[in-house]
């Protein structure tokens, strides 16, 4: 399948799998056993290559980042999990509002330039 799309779009896409455990873990200055302990508490899961081996996005090293930061500063590793979810679906559902937002003006009755049309 990755075959099919070519190198600089799978450099460029944020969710290509592009790292092993151990480069992944190694960029995050963690262990591979942090990788798998966020992977448990299901804040990001990795995909498989053919082999079996986990593969990382640079997606999921920003999500596994944030996740240690909180980690780092003695947030129990279920807890920051939940906190990187929620301040994930957050950030989202602000996006969908200011796009909601955003038609709603464009479409509002009396939004219309005087003299045009």
């Amino acid at each position: 399948m990755t075959a099919d799309i070519p190198l600089s779009d799978r450099l460029d896409d944020d969710d290509y799998p592009a790292y092993t455990m151990g480069r992944a873990a190694e960029m995050l200055g963690t262990s591979p056993a942090f990788l798998r302990a966020i992977g448990e508490a299901r804040l990001i899961t990795p995909l498989r290559s053919e082999g079996g081996h986990r593969r990382y996005s640079r997606y999921q090293l920003r999500i596994a980042a944030r996740a240690r930061e909180l980690v780092d500063r003695g947030t129990p590793i279920e807890a920051a999990c939940r906190i990187v979810i929620l301040e994930d679906q957050l950030e989202e559902a602000q996006r969908i509002n200011a796009e909601y937002r955003r038609r709603a003006g464009h479409e509002a009755p009396g939004n219309s330039i005087p003299g045009a049309g």
